[in-house]
């Protein structure tokens, strides 16, 4: 562990160096973020996981920056030109630009007109001319002629590229431009001629410019695109005067004839090489920044979605609506496993309504159907009024409306043909609809996160960037809630702290083999599960109904022996502990604080024995759309609606009113105070009431507002 790296990060994230330390060393011990976050509290001083992804994220940055610093060193070595000072600048320089800065003059280059023009012997002309000393540049430029330099013009030419150059890699000179480019760039775009029908999409940014600065994430985003695609040109520049005049300021002395060649070479370096080099940074640099807000935007998405609420264990009736192919409609049990499978009518162009409400009644007789779940695709709504006003059941059945996104792809999928190889891909898709209303999380966690449907310009962002991101999210998932090691899919094991995809198998293996665990202890017995995976899965594998009660809990195996400690001194078992308020608060918990348990970990026992293993997704809520609208034709300005958000972007929310096209609430009409992002006023499926502002259903777009209606 490298100390300066420790204070670095300390001093970056405002927290104590023992935190840090403490916390890289639980990480190279191969601790999972979720395991150190809920069960090493007095290690971190209770950092959260945010700030524990923060850490690893610093660290490693600080590994890479070292191995490039050492990179640098032994090539300029090798070059035999690495003198003390300049070792030294690069052992001092804090980011990555002022490491390549501090390289650039040392690069290996390709053949450039600097150095065609050193090659031809006019690199001793350069230095006189850039010392700027009063004479003629001609006459110095006669004393320069050979077989390869015909002209004194030719000559002053070759000069002021090597100068160019030298202005190219002077530090001070990028960094004056840097500060140019901080404050006063600007982000302009412009139609490419002949493509404005084809980009009409991109019609806002064909005459374009806004402070860089200033120019939000999404709409930088948006800007790029249509470059990638063909239908913008981009750039990011100041004003070119002033980038000139400041290099000037820097490298020009004097106002002889010399200085005047310095003054050429400088505008020459700035518009061949200096400018693109500092705008492919700040482009680099700013679609780092939008690609770090997009991921945040997914990441947060993605979290919510997967800790909706859950239905829970019920009897599922899902159903995938259509038109002519029919409703698929399968039965699952409480476990999720289907039962049966079959295709109704409903609707035309068949119009089998009478065959297909008694269908669906004996299906809900026959399975004992507690609830049931419609996919909210195609032909959504009217399967919901079929179902809600063709049938009459004997008892209350719950209609649920669930997200399809996604349902296709996993439908599809080897994860999906491996649970169901005998079916095709309707099916799957009506089981994976009915399991989402059952529990969420168990069923999202199959599909990759990219394709659930939420986030903004997903497949624009640094695809590796993602990815780590939305992994992170689902493993801290699965673990904030926890998993019932005997009734959960492999698919769900393999995100638990310290499984992983070989665990997970081993475990899904062994209980197939030798029926359900009865204890935590059992976990042992699985293959390669050993110390340290047992260590770090346990706490977050649930088994219900084992002898030991809190092994359906939170509380970590470790730590058993200070509740049952708890239990003998009030006087009871540790069964009774639980289910006795009573009992619990004549703990004193500062009686059993040591050297490793301290009170945070405490406070989360007392706080877990009073609820364990306590879903903390809350309870699912029912939701009904208005029957007044339909289809897109149906939705009128000033209508007031019910919705539900169903995507958030920085630029405002999608909201499902119950027609095929979502609408959007702008971030300006979300709430009657000024925000800057929508994720302060609204969560992912939320239930809203909304009021339309426009509707266009030739572009199948929707503007409504949530102003004083949310109150």
């Amino acid at each position: 562990m490298n100390d300066n790296h420790v204070k670095i990060i300390a001093s970056n994230l405002n927290v104590e160096q023992w935190q840090v330390r403490n916390t890289l060393h639980l990480l190279e011990e191969a601790a999972t973020i979720p395991f150190i976050s809920r069960y090493r509290k007095e290690k971190t001083g209770s950092l959260d996981e945010v700030a524990l992804m923060d850490i690893k994220k610093q660290s490693e940055k600080l590994v890479e920056m070292d191995d490039r610093r050492h990179t640098i060193i032994e090539t300029i070595t090798g070059l035999g030109l690495l003198t003390p000072e300049l070792e030294e600048k690069i052992r001092q320089a804090n980011t990555m630009t002022e490491l390549d800065d501090l390289y650039l003059p040392y690069k290996p280059k390709k053949k450039t007109r600097g150095t065609k023009a050193k090659e031809k012997g006019l690199e001793p002309l350069a230095k006189i001319i850039m010392a700027q000393r009063d004479g003629d540049p001609i006459l110095m430029a006669g004393n320069f002629l050979n077989d390869q330099v015909a002209t004194e013009e030719e000559a002053l030419d070759g000069a002021r590229d090597i100068i160019a150059e030298w202005i190219n890699e002077d530090q001070r000179v990028r960094n004056i431009l840097r500060n140019l480019f901080d404050r006063e760039a600007y982000v302009i775009s412009t139609v490419v001629k002949k493509k404005e029908e084809e980009g009409v999409k991109f019609s806002d940014y064909f005459d374009f410019c806004e402070p860089l600065r200033k120019c939000p994430s999404h709409r930088l985003m948006a800007l790029f695109r249509g470059e990638r695609e063909g239908f913008l040109r981009v750039s990011i520049q100041p004003d070119q005067f002033q980038a000139i005049e400041r290099i000037n300021g820097s490298v020009v002395r004097g106002r002889n004839l010399t200085a005047e060649q310095v003054r050429l070479a400088a505008k020459d370096s700035y518009n061949r090489l200096l400018e693109p080099s500092i705008e492919t940074e700040y482009r680099n640099i700013y679609k780092d920044k939008a690609d770090e807000e997009a991921i945040k935007v997914f990441a947060d998405n993605l979290q919510q979605l997967l800790l909706m609420p859950p239905l829970g264990e019920k009897n599922i009736l899902a159903v995938d609506p259509g038109f002519r192919s029919g409703c698929k409609v399968v039965c699952l049990d409480r476990q999720g496993n289907l039962l049966h499978n079959e295709t109704i009518f409903p609707h035309p162009p068949q119009r089998e309504t009478s065959i297909a409400a008694k269908k669906i009644k004996s299906l809900v007789d026959a399975y004992k159907t507690d609830a049931i779940a419609i996919g909210n695709g195609t032909a959504s709504r009217e399967t919901e009024y079929f179902i809600k006003n063709y049938i009459r059941f004997e008892r209350e059945i719950e209609v649920y409306v669930v997200s399809e996104n996604g349902a296709s792809v996993y439908s599809a999928s080897d994860v999906a043909r491996e649970e169901f190889p005998e079916y095709d891909v309707t099916v799957r898709g009506s089981v994976s609809i009915g399991r989402r209303l059952m529990d969420p999380l168990a069923e999202l966690v199959k599909i990759d996160p990219k394709s659930i449907g939420v986030g903004q310009y997903q497949h624009d962002v640094d695809q590796k960037k993602l990815q780590e991101s939305l992994d992170h999210v689902v493993i801290s998932c699965v673990n904030r809630v926890g998993v019932q090691v005997n009734t959960s899919s492999y698919h769900l094991l393999t995100y638990v702290s310290g499984l992983g995809p070989a665990l997970a198998k081993n475990v899904a293996a062994y209980i197939k083999e030798n029926g359900p665990f009865k204890s935590r202890e059992a976990l042992k017995k699985v293959p390669r599960l050993g110390a340290k995976a047992f260590e770090q899965a346990a706490g977050f594998l649930r088994i219900r109904g084992a002898v030991n009660p809190l092994d359906d809990s939170a509380v970590h195996p470790e730590t058993y022996p200070v509740v049952e400690r708890m239990a003998a001194d009030v006087g009871c078992s540790v069964a009774e502990l639980i289910h006795d308020p009573a009992k619990r608060a004549m703990i004193k918990p500062e009686k059993y604080v040591t050297p490793e348990i301290g009170m945070p970990t405490l406070m989360d026992i007392l706080h877990e024995l009073s609820k364990p293993g306590r879903d903390p997704r809350g309870k699912i809520k029912l939701f009904e759309f208005s029957q007044e609208v339909q289809k897109i034709e149906d939705v009128k300005p000033g209508m007031l609606l019910p919705g539900i958000v169903t995507n958030i972007t920085r630029f405002g929310a999608f909201v499902d009113i119950g027609v095929k096209q979502d609408g959007l609430v702008h971030v300006s009409q979300m709430a009657d105070k000024y925000i800057t992002d929508p994720a302060e006023v609204v969560k992912l499926h939320q239930h809203v009431k909304v009021k339309v502002l426009e509707v266009d259903p030739t572009r199948k777009r929707i503007q409504l507002t949530m102003k004083g209606l949310n109150t």
